[in-house]
């Protein structure tokens, strides 16, 4: 079985073509799990399995996540199958739609390492949840990002890169199962770094830790602080452990919509997977 390994800004993937059907889908799931655990495989943030369209895309993305779970979308996921799918062919003028289950994502070729994709809209904004962890409460933004959102739960504190890793590690495992969250929640950790910069960090479900970057973290969080009036959304800057990520959002009338993202989608590696217990 033929992989490729991706990474954008430090979200790292492996992407495995399944055009012809040859891989049953049943078995996505325990691939994911397996192959991207570290050390034990090839190890990832989460599996990317490229499929034929079955509506109006140019391909379609399959993704799961690291321990086996669906995720109806992946922001710098969309960006690097978008530089494979071009890259081979897929696409045209300029552009490929990529089926998610969220829904249908554009990406567009900025340069040879740049992609900027148009994320699902927001289909649920709460700009005030308010949530009480350990005695403290929290003034949570609730995003989710297409239809299933993606669920995303921003926390504005000016001084979360003073509590300890594992102290913060907590408070966002907290937040992530909080029953409030339907589905549970990524959670972004994010503070203020200049009139249209944002620094930030986010712990994703279905890895159940921190990440290097978090794409659709990034969008949920620059759409909160837009509607907040505290950015203005375009090109807001937001910087992550693994790098820099450029977010736009059109705001008319309190609705936001035209969410894009942009940034690297880096080859890492190409190879055969030959696990045994496979």
């Amino acid at each position: 079985m033929r992989f490729t390994k991706m990474q954008g800004a430090g979200n790292d993937f492996i992407l495995i073509e399944n055009l012809d059907g040859s891989i049953d889908p049943a078995d996505y799931p325990r691939l994911a799990a397996r192959l991207c655990t570290r050390r034990l495989s090839v190890g990832a943030d989460g599996l990317m399995i490229l499929e034929p369209p079955r509506e109006s895309g140019d391909v379609r993305m399959a993704f799961y996540n690291s321990d086996g779970s669906v995720g109806e979308m992946c922001g710098n996921g969309a960006r690097c199958i978008s530089r494979y799918a071009m890259e081979r062919g897929f696409g045209r003028g300029g552009e490929v739609r990529v089926e998610t289950t969220a829904g249908l994502v554009t990406g567009r070729r900025v340069s040879e390492r740049m992609y900027t994709v148009r994320l699902n809209d927001p289909t649920t904004v709460d700009l005030h949840r308010k949530v009480t962890v350990d005695g403290t409460e929290y003034d949570c933004a609730y995003v989710e990002l297409g239809d299933p959102g993606i669920p995303h739960c921003v926390v504005l504190c000016d001084t979360w890169r003073d509590i300890p890793e594992n102290e913060l590690r907590e408070t966002c495992r907290a937040l992530r199962w909080y029953k409030g969250f339907p589905k549970g929640a990524n959670v972004t950790f994010c503070r203020l770094d200049g009139d249209n910069s944002v620094d930030a960090r986010t712990f994703e479900r279905g890895v159940e830790d921190f990440t290097l970057a978090c794409g659709t973290g990034c969008g949920s969080t620059v759409t909160a602080l837009a509607l907040r009036g505290l950015v203005p959304g375009v090109n807001t800057r937001v910087t992550m452990p693994g790098g820099t990520l450029y977010v736009t959002v059109t705001v008319e009338n309190n609705t936001p919509h035209d969410l894009t993202l942009t940034g690297p989608a880096t080859l890492v590696s190409e190879g055969e997977i030959l696990d045994e217990d496979l």
